[in-house]
């Protein structure tokens, strides 16, 4: 993605573009030497060149210059200029298309994605607290009492509605607080999918969150606003978008699935018999 490093750069190099019409080029010699020239011309028998290291225009025979190494080496420097250029105007073009979107966004937190140029909000996920003695659902302000031992937050149902064909899907999310966010994969439990397994120590009364992370970029697009993807192409599964605080006993989530056209949906893994405490 443009980096304001990467839009500096940018900047820099159309102001010297005219500049580098003139850079230093060698000029190749038939005996393997060359001249360090500003630029040369072909006149008749003769080649008149500007050396960089005498500062003054000279010339020599013709038969003297090996062209086709010295034209060789200019194509292969405009090649690479011209492909540095397309580069860069590749991510002009997402940058502007970022811009556009991020500024569609609604203001009201939540998970947006784009369809048809438009953003169309992901749904909040309706969580339940599941233990051994209750099922209860989760409230994020208040959230409710635990007992110890292991608590698995999860969603009914193994499959999720909002399903998406893409292998690394873009997501808008705009906080409604500071707190922390990424993807997940989700595991299975009893019939359903599993957002995060919670301990709760008895004494201390202290939450340790255990989830499967997914590695993602991100950026800021506005106040409270940002864009995320995965960072690397998703496997066939159950995943979600979450916020929670780690330690607090709370977590929002919004549920989706990645099913290539035409594969079978794949249900998610059980969950494993000891999660290992998040430290993130």
């Amino acid at each position: 993605m443009p980096t304001t490093t990467h839009l500096s750069r940018r900047c820099l190099l159309l102001l010297l573009a005219p500049a580098a019409l003139r850079a230093n080029q060698r000029l190749y010699l038939t005996d393997g030497s060359y001249h360090v020239v500003r630029e040369f011309q072909v006149l008749e028998d003769r080649v008149r060149f500007y050396s960089v290291e005498r500062s003054q225009w000279e010339e020599i025979p013709k038969d003297l210059v090996d062209f086709t190494r010295t034209e060789g080496e200019h194509a292969d420097r405009r090649a690479s200029q011209a492909e540095e250029q397309a580069m860069m105007d590749a991510e002009d073009a997402i940058e502007r298309r970022m811009r556009r979107e991020a500024a569609a966004i609604p203001q009201d937190a939540g998970v947006y994605v784009f369809e048809n140029g438009k953003p169309r909000e992901i749904p909040l996920a309706e969580l339940e607290m599941v233990n051994d003695k209750r099922r209860s659902f989760l409230k994020v302000i208040t959230p409710l009492p635990m007992v110890a031992g292991r608590n698995w937050v999860e969603v009914k149902g193994l499959f999720s509605p909002n399903i998406f064909r893409v292998p690394r899907p873009e997501f808008f999310i705009r906080l409604h607080t500071h707190q922390r966010f990424g993807f997940l994969k989700m595991t299975e439990h009893n019939g359903n999918r599993v957002v995060q397994t919670w301990e709760l120590i008895p004494i201390t009364k202290e939450v340790l969150e255990a989830q499967e992370d997914v590695a993602d970029f991100r950026r800021q697009a506005g106040p409270m606003l940002y864009q995320i993807w995965p960072r690397e192409d998703l496997e066939p599964g159950e995943y979600a978008l979450v916020t929670f605080s780690p330690g607090e006993g709370n977590v929002r989530a919004w549920d989706f699935g990645y099913q290539p056209e035409g594969v079978p949906p794949t249900p998610p893994k059980p969950a494993p018999k000891k999660d290992r405490k998040k430290d993130k």
